[in-house]
């Protein structure tokens, strides 16, 4: 009886930590999408120089900044540089982010950028969401971690010999 209701509350966590897949999914693009905006918006009158004179090459407009003269020209050549480098890094992340759901989290897994995954885990408010890829989610990460679990139970139990009987002790001891 107590293996029944352990089965159904590991299925319960499970089907729980399975909804949160799709919203942490969402808040995360919905943070990068915000991130590229912004950085967008800083570079927009970059954007239009570059376009006045070097055709709209922001590079060159660098390249420009770091060749001039002016101290305070090639102190800004690296700000500039850098918020080009970071747009041009959010562009990448949001294009990786428009992908099918197993692109998502393939890339969440295992190339997210770790400040915005720690910004996107600072401001998730877990959440029970019932679309149906939330439900899927949860059902699938529901069977999954109940079957893993009772799988590491039971493989556990036969290595220190719960549930054999004496005979079979017996005959094993010999």
């Amino acid at each position: 009886m107590f293996r029944s209701y352990l089965r159904l509350a590991l299925f319960a966590l499970g089907l729980l930590i399975g909804v949160q897949v799709p919203g942490f999914i969402d808040d995360y693009s919905k943070r990068v999408e915000a991130h590229r905006i912004e950085a967008e918006l800083g570079l927009k009158g970059f954007r239009d120089t570059a376009k006045r004179f070097f055709k709209g090459d922001l590079v060159a407009l660098v390249g420009h900044y770091q060749a001039s003269a002016d101290p305070v020209m090639r102190s800004d050549a690296q700000s500039l540089g850098t918020l080009v480098e970071r747009s041009a890094f959010l562009e990448r992340e949001s294009q990786a982010m428009q992908g099918p759901w197993y692109a998502q989290v393939w890339h969440l897994a295992i190339a997210a950028d770790p400040a915005l995954m720690d910004e996107t885990f600072a401001a998730y408010r877990y959440q029970v969401l019932l679309a149906p890829q939330a439900i899927a989610w949860g059902i699938a990460c529901a069977l999954l971690l109940a079957w893993l679990l009772e799988s590491l139970l039971i493989l556990g139990g036969m290595l220190i010999g719960v549930g054999r009987s004496q005979k079979v002790q017996k005959r094993h001891w010999r």
